[in-house]
């Protein structure tokens, strides 16, 4: 409007009042300019790309506005006039009812607690309303605020290098599982008896805490207690018995309410509290038995250069003797000192990485390590107390709008217009106040975090962040023994347990306005968890501001929500091994309804609309079927269709709808020229659009670049083969010499759009998208490949032909069984054993002594048990002939020979016993096992086991004497025997 107006000589400002800022927003003091665009940006919780007026409408009013190519704007306005004020009309009316019903409340509703204008509270980052709230309270409570936040140049760790960057490590995320889970067919479930009976001493001790800190019921109005813990203790009891079990699953999100503002609330987290030993030093409050100092543990990751401090101050002093570049055109040269701090420290980056490149081949070391640090329980609680409020008012604005809810269903019920309108614009009012805080109360916690925040501290985000991955890492670990986490959200479980786990049970109490209370037991068992385990026992609250009296109670916040059951969830999988997609999942309600679809490409901007089309149409196909093989047999007819499209050229489809389908759709954020010598698809449709249509078209940022793949010119690069999609809508001379000079084929005559593509390139996008989603989860789930067309990836094709082969030779690791650790003892005492080795054990592997662990098998011994035993040590120590009696004679006849020979045999089976204890006892001698005792080995390879070996070699095997010779001593032989292999002269 201010071009127009410049054309016709009129000064927009002048006449309305409106002008351009420093943003390049046009704003009015005598009017507010309201964009519903940064509302649906900023708070609208739309993934980017649902941000158009479009999908926002679609997404917010059900309402769907009509769609024109602007190519076509032009045209329509001389030929079809009509088509064109329908458009312009259903834009104005969907912008019209989606600033009504959520810019306009929503944003004065911010205006109520923000001390800012609405043009700002609209534009503004979440970060400076953030700031501007916090520096009311802090004027409120005669806090002085605190300088902004200023950057370190070229900051040093405490070992002297150089920190490049410095952060936290934030939330865990990760992806557990892929494939379809569906409340409605059984998946396997191995669970862990020892958690059942961990669950089974303290049902009543979760169920009371659910009851009383919770519902905040006393536990005396309750009737019906101990009917609902039998019953809970009945199906833990079940699952404990057959904890291997095929069961249709509960598929559940276990999610921590507001997590990150109820960690800060918990503990008493705010940047003033972050202090150290220098500042408790000076404090009043620093005296025995204060308990104000809380220690909490968070996790530092530092980017830092390999230079040391020496090396560092070496560049310094080298720069500091040069000359630098003149700041004003024909200028004098400036020396290192005179350049500001910012552009000093930019050289010294510079030069040092330069060093670091050469000397070290690395410019980057990163640094992981957890760091422990205080908070004060006693600062002034300014910032907590902000944040309480705004939960609260939160939680009462969310209370009001379901009070206002149930009341406009009570009026559509009864029909009457004036009250269904009041109780509309009520619960909308409402809404809009409860995500207006919502907003803000998220922000609290990234506020400190951000580049010139006055009340900034790395420390404070650290410990939010590794607090709340502890809650969530400490609730898989139970649920992994119980059922199947499928994947961790940074606040969140998705995860599937068994259909006859304990789920909702109604406590019945005397309470008139809470007669029933529905306590989800799932939520209740890991709450009690976090209350062991996160409970702050050293909050402190000031009682008295005048005589500075604390009073210290325990503090705990933090609680999961149950959400669910739900119908069905699909997790796609990675197509490289051992990788898991995070945070992609769809997930649909009992009633079939879509209730989440996370992270797929049907949400991005500028995706291949084939994707877009086979995802959004292949979820549902999900909910088909009643076993795993009918869903992605289901699932593959929709797939086959796609495919079936695109293996035949799209033949029955107008050339209007193949371009809709394969077109690509890219923006670009800056000019073309900015780009120099970057290589992209979207970058060679720019420049070739400038070809045809002149350099004026690319001249802006923002360009909308349409493409497709062409399959020429063959070899080439797939950012090379980009062609315009508007070619085709040019004149027929044009569209031939474009195409010629850009497919580099001068003889084309034939320009059908379906000749050009490259067939295969699209095929293989598609395939992607349904090995991501279809054959690889099925795969993983024991499902042939329902979409054989589509090959399973080397490594897949490998492991499942491993594991399906009949003829696998085994490893040998699966013949012998793990025996664990063997464990080494000496005679020594522990306090006498020296560290100090024998120098002929020299290059042996040092293998640390080991206490001896005692095992033991007990099992009751009778009387008769004990003689034998007894009689047994007998024979093994007495001579044959003490134990026999003397031998009977050979004889002449054949029963005396009989008499003989088991007398005999009686005798060798003695001696052989003997020999067995001998030998056995002289092993125990040597340090070695008993039987049922752990192998107690020396290391094989040390001379003192080679001389031993050696010595009972020559004891245990016989003696083949050579020769018996004198020596000068009387009495005195030399006797050379060969013993095994091996000559020894004795």
């Amino acid at each position: 409007v201010e071009t127009r107006a410049a054309v016709h000589g009129l000064n927009m400002y002048n006449e309305i009042g409106f002008q351009k800022d420093s943003q390049g927003e046009f704003k009015a003091s005598q009017s507010i300019h309201m964009d519903c665009y940064r509302w649906v940006k900023r708070d609208s919780y739309l993934p980017v790309g649902s941000q158009n007026l479009k999908a926002a409408a679609k997404a917010k009013l059900g309402y769907d506005p009509v769609e024109l190519d602007p190519e076509d704007m032009c045209r329509m306005a001389t030929e079809e006039p009509q088509t064109l004020a329908t458009y312009s009309v259903s834009d104005a009316v969907a912008t019209y009812y989606m600033y009504m019903k959520y810019v306009h409340p929503f944003i004065f509703a911010l205006c109520t607690i923000i001390p800012m204008e609405p043009d700002e509270v609209l534009r503004k980052g979440s970060g400076t309303l953030c700031e501007a709230l916090l520096m009311v309270q802090a004027f409120h409570a005669n806090i002085i605020f605190p300088n902004k936040q200023e950057q370190v140049f070229n900051k040093l760790t405490n070992d002297g290098h150089v920190l490049d960057s410095e952060t936290y490590v934030g939330g865990h995320v990760e992806a557990l599982e892929s494939g379809v889970f569906r409340s409605d067919i059984p998946c396997r479930f191995k669970m862990n008896p020892a958690a059942f009976d961990f669950l089974l001493q303290r049902v009543e001790h979760t169920m009371r805490h659910a009851i009383e800190e919770e519902e905040k019921v006393p536990m005396e109005q309750v009737t019906n207690f101990q009917e609902v813990c039998d019953e809970i203790k009945k199906k833990l009891n079940y699952l404990k018995e057959v904890p291997n079990r095929i069961e249709c699953p509960l598929i559940y999100h276990l999610d921590v309410g507001a997590m990150y503002p109820n960690i800060i609330l918990t503990n008493r987290l705010q940047p003033s509290a972050v202090v150290d030993e220098a500042i408790c030093a000076a404090c009043d409050f620093n005296k025995p038995g204060a308990h104000c100092q809380r220690k909490m543990t968070w996790t530092w990751r530092g980017e830092f250069m390999p230079a040391s401090r020496s090396e560092y101050h070496r560049i310094q002093q080298q720069l500091e003797s040069e000359k630098f570049p003149p700041a004003f055109p024909n200028g004098r040269p400036q020396a290192f000192h005179e350049l500001s701090r910012e552009e000093q420290a930019k050289y010294e980056k510079k030069r040092l990485a330069d060093y670091c490149r050469k000397a070290y081949k690395k410019i980057h070391v990163t640094k992981i390590e957890e760091r422990v640090t205080t908070i004060c329980q006693r600062e002034n609680s300014f910032y907590v107390d902000t944040v309480r409020a705004f939960r609260d008012r939160r939680y009462e604005f969310k209370g009001s709008h379901k009070v206002w809810k149930k009341k406009l269903s009570a009026a559509v019920e009864s029909g009457d217009a004036t009250e269904i309108k009041r109780c509309k614009n009520m619960e909308i009012l409402y809404e809009s106040l409860q995500l207006a805080h919502k907003c803000i109360l998220n922000s609290f916690y990234g506020y400190v975090m951000r580049k010139g925040a006055r009340w900034y501290s790395m420390e404070m985000a650290g410990i939010v962040c590794h607090t709340g991955a502890n809650i969530i890492k400490q609730a898989r670990e139970l649920i992994e023994q119980i059922g199947r986490p499928l994947e961790l959200d940074t606040d969140g479980i998705w995860c599937v347990i068994p259909n006859s786990f304990p789920e909702n049970f109604v406590v019945k109490s005397s309470n008139a306005k809470k007669s029933k209370i529905t306590i989800s037991y799932p939520g209740a068992m890991l709450n009690i968890l976090v209350k062991e385990r996160f409970t702050n026992e050293q909050y402190q609250e000031l009682v008295d501001p005048a005589t500075l009296t604390f009073v210290t109670r325990s503090e705990n916040s933090i609680f999961f929500e149950v959400d669910g059951p739900y119908l069905a969830m699909i997790l796609p999988a990675s197509k490289e091994e051992g990788k898991k997609l995070k945070k992609r999942y769809a997930v649909f309600n009992e009633d079939g309804s879509l209730a989440e679809l996370k992270g797929f490409e049907v949400k991005r901007r500028g995706e291949l609309q084939l994707i877009k089309i086979f995802q959004s149409s292949v979820f549902e196909a999900f909910l088909k079927g009643t076993t795993l093989e009918e869903v992605y047999a289901s699932v593959a007819k929709v797939a086959d269709y796609w495919l079936d499209v695109l293996y035949s050229k799209a033949a029955n489809m107008p050339d209007l709808e193949l371009f809709e389908l394969i077109s690509e759709n890219r923006s670009m954020s800056r000019k073309l020229e900015d780009y120099g010598e970057q290589k992209s698809t979207s970058i060679s449709t720019a420049k070739r659009l400038a070809e045809f249509l002149g350099d004026q078209m690319v001249k802006d940022a923002g360009l909308s670049c349409r493409f497709v793949i062409s399959k020429k010119p063959e070899g080439s690069p797939v950012t090379e083969r980009a062609i315009p999609l508007a070619i085709f809508q040019a004149e027929p001379s044009v569209k031939k010499h474009y195409l010629r000079k850009w497919l580099k084929s001068p003889s084309l005559q034939d320009l059908d759009i379906r000749l050009i593509l490259d067939w295969d390139y699209y095929i293989e996008r598609l395939g992607s998208a349904i090995q991501k989603i279809i054959t690889i989860p099925a795969a993983l789930q024991q499902v042939k490949n329902p979409v054989p067309r589509v090959r399973h990836p080397d490594w897949l094709h490998k492991k499942l032909l491993e594991k399906n082969d009949v003829y696998k030779q085994k490893k040998i690791n699966e013949l012998f069984t793990n025996t664990g650790v063997r464990q080494v003892t000496s005679n020594q005492h522990p306090d006498q054993q020296s560290d100090i080795g024998d120098l002929e054990d020299f290059g042996v592997s040092k293998c640390r002594v080991q206490p001896i662990i005692p095992i033991s098998t007990k099992r009751r011994r009778g009387m008769n048990e004990e003689s034998q035993e007894i009689s047994q040590d007998l024979e093994l120590t007495q001579s044959w002939r003490e134990i026999l009696g003397p031998p009977p004679p050979l004889g002449t006849t054949k029963n005396e020979r009989i008499v003989w020979l088991r007398y005999q045999k009686k005798k060798w089976e003695l001696q052989s016993k003997q020999r067995q204890a001998r030998r056995k006892r002289r092993k125990l001698d040597d340090g070695a096992a008993a039987p049922g005792r752990p192998i107690r080995d020396g290391p094989k390879t040390s001379l003192s086991s080679f001389l031993r070996r050696t010595a009972r070699t020559i004891l245990d095997m016989p003696w083949q004497i050579v020769q018996i010779a004198e020596t000068s001593q009387p009495g005195c032989f030399k006797l050379w025997a060969v013993v095994g292999n091996d000559l020894h002269c004795t």
